[in-house]
């Protein structure tokens, strides 16, 4: 499968247009969303918006620079789309979570939040698709996706733990812990490795956004909504541990591999009499 890597020596202007187009996208939908999710969409939404907007294309920037590309994808541009509509969930969830401007769970906010989310639920199933048809596939496109992906879940379970319970935050939180395990593991470098990937768990990954997205919509019962998503924190559980245990074979692998190599190479080695004059 081709990579394509584009070298940046105007990288600066073309990534200045990347921010550009992020910042605008996000302010252009909050004020969408301040003018027909129920009323104002508020300050906290504003805040809250405008923040992400501002780490997601200062994240975009750092990756294309360390890349050193110097411009989107096709992909990518419909990972960028994806991006700013969970900013605005993100909005939507926190002006709730704030109810200052209107009382928490309206059904119009709750209509436009579910509505967003399940846009970019199924933009996620293009973004890879246009990478691979059009040659682009690129570590920083995939790990764009991902983290799309898991912000979005993450905005999500603080909406729907707030009905349920906050032990649905365990299901958002859980992508954020495993990174931050493997940040703080010198003790373990194995955990910084990459396992390759695997249909089921990124059936797993789409898993808790459509149930999210469901249970956010109110469209089930409560005992149904709170089985499906300890079945979905129970899914990931399962995913994390077989790619640490994945990530930890491998790497006594590599270190038998290591060991062997040594012993066979001083097993090998001619023996030198010191006491012999060369």
């Amino acid at each position: 499968m081709r990579q394509v890597i584009l070298p940046g020596p105007r990288a600066g202007r073309v990534e200045l247009r990347v921010v550009l187009v992020g910042l605008v996208g996000v302010a252009a939908l909050l004020a969408a969303l301040e003018a027909t999710s129920d009323g104002a969409l508020g300050g906290t939404g504003w805040v809250i918006g405008l923040a992400c907007g501002v780490s997601l294309v200062g994240l975009l920037t750092a990756g294309l620079r360390r890349a050193a590309r110097r411009r989107l994808t096709p992909a990518d541009r419909i990972t960028l789309t994806r991006a700013v509509l969970v900013c605005g969930v993100a909005a939507l969830v926190a002006q709730d979570a704030d109810g200052s401007t209107r009382p928490t769970g309206t059904g119009a906010s709750v209509g436009v939040l579910v509505a967003l989310a399940s846009v970019a639920l199924v933009l996620d199933a293009v973004d890879g698709r246009v990478a691979r048809r059009t040659g682009t596939v690129h570590p920083l496109g995939a790990r764009f996706d991902m983290e799309t992906d898991a912000f979005l879940i993450l905005v999500l379970s603080v909406h729907v733990a707030a009905d349920l319970g906050w032990w649905v935050l365990g299901i958002g939180a859980a992508r954020y812990v495993l990174l931050l395990v493997a940040a703080l593991s010198r003790w373990a470098p194995w955990l910084r490795g990459q396992v390759p990937a695997r249909l089921w768990r990124k059936a797993v990954a789409a898993y808790q956004g459509i149930v999210l997205t469901v249970a956010t919509g109110d469209v089930l019962p409560s005992p149904i909504a709170v089985v499906a998503l300890a079945a979905g924190l129970a899914l990931l559980f399962v995913s994390f541990g077989t790619e640490v245990t994945t990530l930890r074979r491998r790497s006594l692998s590599t270190a038998r591999s290591v060991e062997a190599t040594v012993g066979w190479t001083a097993a090998s080695s001619p023996v030198v009499d010191a006491g012999v004059a060369p």
